[in-house]
């Protein structure tokens, strides 16, 4: 009985690979690939490149022989498709290890996240370097710039987009002005950041006065690159809206704006949230708007509408650019990797945010 089924058991996997043979390929390409590199200068990167196209290689030539050319076309696509992967992966993994491993020891400097860099002068960093104390300064000043900056940009971006892409949708018909509407919002999709700082520039130059740098205006530059993105994911979420749900609004007796209001917008709300939410991630790290629109300053300002304003994006820049103090840059620069930390933890936060209330605001499909 027993030899019937160990034959049985045989012949079912007669014509296939172990299921340990991706293993020992892996293991073989490893010490191939290190033996390799050994003799033409190891490193990291060049040990894993020639492991892969070893592993690719030897997998394959041995599904080949034993399986087929079918199956080993298919492990051979197989390898592409996770090595792509894999090496989509790389960049975003080298990040934030970089800024994880450079920002911490910012992060947790003690004061870093509710003090300014008001008074902080290069003998400040002179003397924590010479003398290993603590960093002083830290990032609330502009921590609390990019918020308000953001906060208002965001007022004036989601009305705007909402009620554009209400019109395409609801009024537009493809219309000569719907079709000009969304030619012109693809090509703002597509302007660089510096352009919309340079348009909100000139425009409050012309309209209050030459040197105009506030909050507002580097609000007014943000909003003009969020405007497309809600634009966008508000028409795509209000198109999903059965018509089925307009109809019998309309059945009912019910105006058209009425059953915008009280129908469609509900029922695309989660996406329409979320959209929002990403467009505040899209912009929230811009940097050369607001170097152009507000300026930079190391003091809090609590007044988005008068005097220059700090932000995350330019504290970076400036910190890395020109150090407090120029022959010790080694507190700005730790200054700047964990205002960089703390930038990716708000737009992490914010793309969660997103899924969180797509998921809460979502139309409940039970019974």
């Amino acid at each position: 009985m027993t030899a019937t089924v160990v034959r049985k058991r045989s012949a079912l996997t007669k014509g296939q690979l172990p299921k340990f043979a991706p293993y020992i390929v892996l293991a073989v390409a490893l010490i191939v690939g290190a033996a390799i590199l050994a003799l033409i200068g190891f490193n990291a990167f060049g040990w894993g490149l020639v492991s892969a196209i070893l592993f690719t290689v030897g997998l394959t030539a041995w599904s080949a022989s034993v399986e087929g050319a079918r199956k080993a076309k298919d492990k051979l696509a197989t390898c592409l498709i996770v090595g792509a992967f894999l090496i989509a992966l790389l960049p975003l993994i080298s990040v934030i290890w970089t800024v994880l491993v450079n920002g911490i020891p910012g992060l947790i400097t003690p004061g870093f996240l509710n003090t300014s860099m008001n008074g902080v002068t290069g003998a400040f960093d002179n003397k924590a370097v010479e003398e290993g104390g603590k960093v002083l300064g830290g990032i609330y000043h502009a921590l609390l710039g990019t918020i308000q900056i953001t906060l208002l940009a965001t007022v004036i971006s989601v009305p705007v987009g909402l009620l554009t892409a209400i019109y395409l949708v609801e009024y537009g018909n493809d219309r000569t002005l719907a079709r000009a509407i969304t030619f012109f919002v693809d090509v703002m999709t597509g302007i660089p950041s510096i352009v919309a700082g340079l348009f909100a520039a000139a425009f409050f130059f012309a309209v209050v006065g030459p040197g105009t740098k506030t909050g507002a205006v580097a609000a007014v530059a943000l909003s003009v690159l969020m405007i497309p993105v809600v634009v966008r994911s508000s028409e795509e979420m209000l198109k999903i809206v059965p018509n089925e749900l307009r109809e019998a609004a309309y059945a009912l007796g019910v105006r058209k704006w009425r059953t915008i209001v009280k129908v469609v917008i509900p029922t695309a709300i989660s996406g329409i949230a979320s959209g929002v939410t990403l467009a505040i991630a899209r912009v929230i790290g811009e940097t050369a708007p607001i170097l152009v629109t507000a300026g930079f300053a190391t003091t809090i300002n609590n007044n988005v509408f008068g005097g220059w304003m700090a932000s995350l994006p330019t504290f970076i820049y400036t910190q890395i650019l020109n150090p407090t103090s120029p022959s010790n840059p080694g507190p700005s620069d730790q200054r700047a990797w964990g205002a960089a930390l703390v930038l990716i933890i708000l737009v992490m936060l914010l793309n969660l945010g997103a899924r969180l209330i797509a998921r809460l605001f979502a139309p409940k499909t039970g019974r």
